[in-house]
């Protein structure tokens, strides 16, 4: 290894000189404690390394060693159910060796050594492979079989292939190449800054399903699509998060604590070991990967934290599964190429942020996608990436988030005012907005219900009267309207209620499958027609109100999944209370 010396150190910037045979983003060694860097920028012989652990303690004259090499993750079988630093390094691990506290220097490898694995393979001796093709399996958990793929850039004939148990670094078999025999391991290594490599990307169009109510039916996002959650202290952004990791219908999940407090990671580790995953029935933590990067680690690892995330998401993507990451969040993120980007003297942009915020938001965002992957076999991956987004003060306007959505398709903006009335998800639905809406819809008519579309619509448009009502009320008073626009008040009200409004803890009511929310929303729609239809025909709004079906309604949330035709009979039962008000005390009008 090379060897340059320390010229100068400002908190994780460190300088140092005689690095002339070094290249940009490779790693390096600082000081004889061999704590973790990676060049940022290169001047002459002068090198600027931002340093991923405590710099305390070092000075002048003090040695850098360069591996020559970017920085990688290690991508192989013992990735799932495993919890990650930003820089991949196993925190499991790092505890039996030091303690409650990351030693400085610890050196353990990302994946480990000592676990076998049985591999069984699928392709033989003298066959030809490429890129992505799949050599074999490992079942890594029950419910997630680790594909084999020839690593990206390798091409040739099958020499030999082995089935058996063996170590990550082990030799499963050889592959001969232009450039001679290559040896096959059950790892790969891949640079966190560059894409892995695909076929072609796809039109995303099937909806990733949440569960989430006010997600999936009025800002849906596809599997392969890109969302943020802005919003400020408090209004739900982390638990918004968790739902979505824990009951989005993805194969893989991949959470990244960027960050954020310690005791929401903690929270993450606690709950998914003991959630069922609605899928398998097996815990969540079978397939879901951990990256924590609490805000009291070092600010450097932070930037790369993201990085390590999305190239874990990208390799399972390439293997064929739908993928799911989770970053919380990317203002922590951008802060830390703020605090990166003022000690290298850079010309700040604006709020301080580097020039080149937007197009590094652009460089993680863009790395989601439908893809078809690459090997022989022409499957297809989906990554979907979402950003949670926590403006100072709740300010929308500041340079994280307009640059954020700038690039996503799907915002959910988190409203403080709807958190403080305990409306949860806090999610504004007249603010917030899904550029895949079109596609999705289409999808939705042909695969839940065919006037999905419709009711969705009709749901909309009752919201946003009732808004333009409000202000009406708040002018002339209530009493003033119409009976006609009391009863859009009273459906929209049902509509936030008892369809928007969702408990992220109740048992039941913190997931809606799509054929729940279909039945819920027609009910809840259904009503508002069937309430016309009794006002047209001569019958009190009072009377219409206070209907015993107007309970059932408000509790249809809380029916149990294998249950929902009960939804049917409400609605069954809405339409005869509807006929008697008519029949009792209703006129006839032409």
């Amino acid at each position: 290894m090379k060897t340059g010396r320390i010229v100068k150190v400002s908190g994780p910037l460190v300088i140092a000189e005689g690095m002339d045979e070094a290249n940009i983003f490779d790693v390096v060694r600082v000081s004889d404690t061999r704590l973790i860097g990676e060049i940022i920028e290169m001047r002459g012989d002068k090198a600027s390394i931002q340093v991923y652990e405590e710099t305390t303690g070092l000075g002048p004259g003090e040695p850098v060693y360069t591996t020559g090499e970017p920085l990688s993750v290690e991508l192989g079988p013992g990735l799932i159910e495993s919890m990650f630093d930003g820089i991949q390094r196993p925190l499991n691990a790092i505890r039996e060796l030091s303690g409650d506290f990351i030693a400085r220097g610890v050196d353990v490898p990302s994946l480990d050594r000592k676990a076998v694995w049985k591999f069984t393979p699928l392709k033989k001796a003298g066959d030809i492979v490429a890129t992505g093709d799949i050599l074999g399996v490992v079942q890594e958990t029950k419910v997630v079989e680790h594909k084999i793929m020839v690593p990206p850039g390798i091409n040739g004939t099958i020499l030999a292939l082995n089935e058996g148990e063996y170590t990550v670094i082990d030799e499963i078999g050889k592959i001969a190449t232009d450039k001679g025999e290559v040896k096959v391991t059950l790892m790969q290594k891949w640079p966190v800054r560059r894409g892995r490599p695909i076929k072609q990307k796809l039109i995303p169009i099937a909806p990733m399903v949440t569960g989430q109510r006010v997600v999936d039916t009025f800002f849906p996002v596809t599997k392969g699509g890109t969302a943020c959650v802005p919003g400020p202290f408090g209004s739900g952004k982390t638990v918004v998060q968790h739902q979505l990791a824990k009951w989005a219908d993805v194969e893989i999940v991949v959470y990244v604590g960027c960050g954020e407090r310690g005791n929401e990671m903690t929270d993450v580790l606690n709950e998914f070991p003991e959630l069922l995953d609605p899928q398998t029935g097996e815990s969540l933590m079978k397939r879901t990967v951990l990256i924590a990067n609490t805000s009291n680690m070092p600010v450097a690892a932070r930037e790369a934290s993201i990085y390590t995330g999305i190239t874990i998401a990208e390799y399972f993507r390439d293997m064929g599964y739908s993928v799911a990451l989770m970053a919380d969040s990317t203002s922590r993120w951008a802060e830390a190429q703020r605090e990166m980007s003022g000690r290298l003297e850079e010309m700040p942009g604006e709020e301080g942020y580097p020039a080149y915020l937007g197009s590094r938001l652009a460089e993680f965002y863009e790395r989601a996608g439908k893809v078809v992957c690459m090997g022989d076999d022409g499957r297809e991956g989906s990554l979907t990436a979402i950003g949670a987004v926590s403006p100072a003060g709740g300010d929308l306007s500041e340079p994280v988030t307009q640059a954020t959505l700038r690039i996503v398709k799907v915002f959910w903006g988190l409203d403080a005012q709807l958190a403080y009335r305990r409306h949860f998800p806090a999610i504004d639905w007249l603010s917030s907005y899904s550029l895949y809406l079109e596609k999705v819809s289409k999808w939705m008519d042909e695969n839940v219900g065919e006037n999905w579309t419709k009711l969705r619509v009709d749901a909309m448009t009752l919201l946003q009267e009732e808004a333009e009502l409000q202000e009406i009320v708040r002018l002339v008073g209530f009493d003033a309207l119409s009976e006609g626009d009391q009863l859009k008040l009273e459906a929209a009200k049902s509509i936030r209620e008892d369809y928007l409004q969702q408990n992220a803890f109740h048992e039941i009511d913190t997931y809606a499958s799509f054929g729940k929310q279909y039945k819920m929303l027609g009910l809840i729609i259904k009503f508002a027609e069937e309430a016309r239809r009794a006002l047209k025909a001569g019958v009190y709004l009072n009377k219409i109100l206070q209907m015993d079906v107007r309970d059932r309604i408000a509790r249809a949330k809380y029916i149990i999944e294998d249950e929902i035709n009960k939804i049917d009979d409400i609605s069954t039962e809405l339409t005869s209370e509807i006929d008697r008000l008519i029949n009792e005390g209703g006129v006839v009008v032409d």
